[in-house]
């Protein structure tokens, strides 16, 4: 059991199967996280091009959903990792905020093979049964199946960036560590010191192979991932020579503070986090 991502839900929330909307990749919320709160953040998708689509990996087609200026082309990439809940409403609303800046911006569903994420209410039994069978290994090779589907589709990937929160965040350092071609990365409150799949390394203890810039947006409040986790990665990045890394650290704020269809959502530490993550990809090139 993953105590901040329970805590960031509201106690004693109704999490019923029948509310379950999500039909396919992208639409709809998980089981998990309803109801929504009245805070949730929607992003038209007028002049963008938006969906589900298949990506191949090897003999299996991967669900994911892109969106993307509508008729543009040799546009910068950004991959987008999801939390345990898969890649739900409002993962689709970031891939869409992304494409409003020029991106294209793409969320494979990388727990396909385990089961449907959005369909469970249990979040321990969630995590047991379908994120950590997710290994680094799959997990890397679909995101560079994404890479190469995007190449294909109107992708510019000598501009390739990644984000994720959570989960995804955690993802995020994993693949900064496997993709040496990847310009940028920032990583929402992924944890550094544990891991979801038993045989993976912790991102700790994969500092040295990080050679991408990443940018770390973490919350002091967020239970699951003590500031003194930061603050050891901060140094095995440094002994490993890795100085392009940079963490920012917002006072009082918990685990999930980007997520806005959560009570974990705090505004101003989500606006702060957004800015700086945009511009954390224009000043590596990513735009």
């Amino acid at each position: 059991m993953l105590k901040d991502e329970i805590d960031s839900l509201a106690p004693g929330r109704d999490f019923n199967r029948r509310s379950f909307v999500q039909t396919t990749v992208g639409s709809g919320f998980a089981a998990a996280v309803l109801p929504v709160t009245a805070q949730t953040i929607t992003t038209d998708s007028a002049g963008l091009e938006v969906g589900s689509v298949n990506i191949p990996v090897g003999d299996f087609q991967m669900p994911a959903y892109r969106a993307a200026p509508a008729g543009k082309k040799n546009l910068p990439v950004v991959l987008v990792a999801c939390e345990i809940f898969g890649v739900h409403e409002h993962i689709a609303d970031v891939c869409r905020r992304l494409a409003r800046q020029g991106y294209l911006a793409i969320a494979p569903e990388l727990f396909a093979r385990h089961g449907n994420a959005g369909a469970y209410t249990d979040i321990p039994k969630l995590i047991s049964e379908v994120v950590a069978k997710a290994a680094d290994a799959q997990v890397n090779g679909d995101l560079d199946a994404t890479v190469a589907w995007a190449a294909a589709h109107g992708g510019d990937t000598a501009r390739l960036a990644i984000t994720g929160f959570c989960w995804g965040g955690r993802t995020v350092w994993s693949y900064a560590a496997h993709n040496a071609k990847l310009n940028a990365a920032v990583a929402w409150y992924g944890p550094v010191a544990r891991n979801y799949h038993a045989g993976d390394q912790t991102v700790i203890e994969r500092a040295a192979s990080i050679k991408a810039p990443v940018l770390g947006l973490y919350g002091a409040a967020d239970g699951g991932i003590p500031v003194e986790t930061l603050t050891q990665l901060e140094a095995a990045l440094k002994a490993a020579g890795n100085t392009r890394c940079e963490f920012v650290v917002y006072p009082d704020t918990p685990h999930g503070f980007y997520a806005d269809y959560r009570p974990s959502y705090r505004p101003a530490a989500a606006e702060g986090g957004w800015k700086r993550c945009l511009a954390w990809f224009k000043k590596h090139g990513v735009a």
